[in-house]
């Protein structure tokens, strides 16, 4: 069977600071300026006088007649193409920053970002009146309020705007902030392509593809274990997982080391599912339930993802990330329910439910890590359970922690990064859920399926600092909204980025 050929996709914009104001900077097609809410009507922000008066057009009229009031990502549409004085630029926008958060500014990106689509250039001074970490929040929402994904024969139907320059731009810190957002914005960005792509193409060994050419490009150490390696080393969960389908399982192992590192340097583990597709085997899903399914990996892309930007937040600790990467088929070798499998180190699982497969191939990787890597922490990441969606609807991942320190380290990356988690407990009393009356475990406890999915992994982490972030409730946007565009949602990056790339990962910790 021929191997599909996926098209060339569409890129993030680039960007550029100026300290000009943007009437100053010629050859853009749009100027955009903030809009503040105010105590007499909405307040334009840095140049928006100049640009009226040089056009002459009353800008802060055209808010009045549309009604405007600032309210976060709310745009303004002024054509100003034909005026004697407008030289290359055709259209004003006046974007809305409410509050002026950082998560005003994210959402105030992305929405620039919409309303410039199939533009050539911006020029705009919102990002000039952002506070502390707001400039960088700008542009990762303008990045990925951009992103596409298309596989027309035609081509993609719109384009994003090629540049945004970041105007009345002085602060000395502003290039390097500017660096890390596009790095932050790059593994979102990176994270969502590789959730988006259709599982025709992105099976086990195609994942594991892109680790070794993104990882190669990083800097990173990559290897890559095929099904005889898997089988050769005792990875059970992730061989009876993967063991239905034509397309053979991988594990994943990509290795940062900061500059200058020493012996003595700390090492975080990640581990991210990578399930290219489930179809729930032989407890096969419902079709309604399988349409999502190609983005079941979307642990495994953020974790791709995060590696490949380590050095560019300059993380101060080793990091391994570890992908155990399958495809969840139906045939005459799938995984049976009531088969009892044998994980990598020993521990045995009962499976009870075969949809119930992502906790299978982590418990693997887990377990490899605790015994081969010494790590001072360990994080899984993973599209784990319905459950977590119940609980906490579309917008919000959950995660369990058994070590206070690791906990308040992801809350900081949460609030930082704009993925937004929320603490579940690890209830010791349904400990009995996960026990097996054959086995060392049931993978399949039922009742509160969330946390039983998490004690089911807690057993693999041994006594190492551990956190679990269930994202199934936020793996997929079924519309457009602030930096999310419908489809599969990348999330996880910027969660583990902000941690990691943060002075000190480990405070609080070791």
């Amino acid at each position: 069977m021929a191997i599909p050929q996926l098209p060339t996709q569409v890129s993030p914009p680039e960007f550029a600071l100026s300290p000009a104001l943007p009437h100053q900077i010629g050859g853009a097609e749009v100027w955009a300026f903030p809009v503040l809410p105010g105590d007499d009507g909405p307040l334009l922000g840095p140049g928006a006088d100049e640009a009226s008066e040089l056009l002459g057009t009353d800008l802060l009229a055209a808010l009045d007649a549309a009604r405007a009031t600032g309210r976060t990502g709310e745009v303004t549409t002024v054509p100003v193409a034909g005026l004697p004085s407008a030289d290359d630029v055709s259209v004003v926008l006046l974007v809305g920053v409410g509050e002026a958060s950082v998560t005003d500014f994210r959402r105030a990106g992305a929405a620039l970002a919409r309303a410039t689509k199939d533009r050539v250039s911006v020029v705009t001074s919102v990002a000039a009146i952002a506070p502390e970490d707001g400039l960088g929040a700008f542009v990762v929402g303008a990045m990925l309020g951009s992103f596409a994904f298309h596989w027309r024969s035609t081509g993609p139907r719109e384009q994003p705007v090629s540049r945004i320059v970041l105007a009345d731009v002085t602060d000395d810190g502003a290039d390097d902030e500017l660096a890390r957002a596009i790095a932050l914005g790059g593994a979102g960005w990176r994270s969502r392509a590789l959730a988006t792509v259709p599982s025709n193409l992105k099976t086990p060994a195609w994942l594991a593809e892109q680790a070794v050419e993104v990882g190669e490009a990083a800097g990173l150490e990559v290897r890559v274990w095929d099904t005889d390696q898997l089988a050769a080393e005792g990875f059970g969960g992730i061989l009876a997982v993967g063991g239905a389908s034509a397309h053979g399982p991988r594990l994943i192992r990509m290795d940062y080391t900061p500059r200058g590192a020493t012996k003595k340097v700390p090492t975080v583990v990640l581990v991210g599912k990578g399930i290219t597709f489930d179809t729930g085997g032989l407890d096969i899903k419902p079709s309604e339930g399988m349409l999502t399914m190609k983005r079941d990996m979307s642990g495994g892309g953020a974790v791709i993802a995060a590696m490949a930007a380590l050095r560019d937040v300059d993380c101060p600790v080793r990091v391994i990330g570890l992908v155990p990467a399958a495809e969840n088929a139906v045939s005459g070798t799938a995984m049976r329910p009531g088969d009892v499998i044998t994980h990598f180190g020993g521990r045995t699982s009962e499976v009870n439910n075969t949809d119930a497969e992502g906790r299978l191939v982590l418990a693997d990787a887990m377990a490899y890590a605790v015994s081969e890597l010494a790590p001072t922490v360990l994080v899984d990441v993973a599209t784990l359970t319905g459950a977590m969606k119940v609980a906490l609807g579309q917008w919000t991942g959950g995660y369990f922690a058994n070590h206070e320190g690791l906990a308040a380290q992801v809350e900081a990356a949460a609030v930082s990064s704009g993925e937004n988690v929320w603490r579940m407990p690890l209830v010791t009393d349904y400990e009995e859920r996960v026990a097996s009356k054959i086995a060392d475990g049931d993978n399949a406890a039922g009742g509160a399926g969330a946390i039983t999915a998490a004690l089911f992994l807690q057993h693999f982490a041994g006594d190492v600092p551990w956190a679990h972030v269930d994202f199934a409730s936020a793996a997929e946007s079924p519309a457009d909204r602030h930096e999310w565009t419908a489809g599969p949602s990348g999330f996880g990056p910027r969660l583990l980025l902000a941690w990691l790339g943060s002075e000190d990962p480990l405070d609080g910790i070791a």
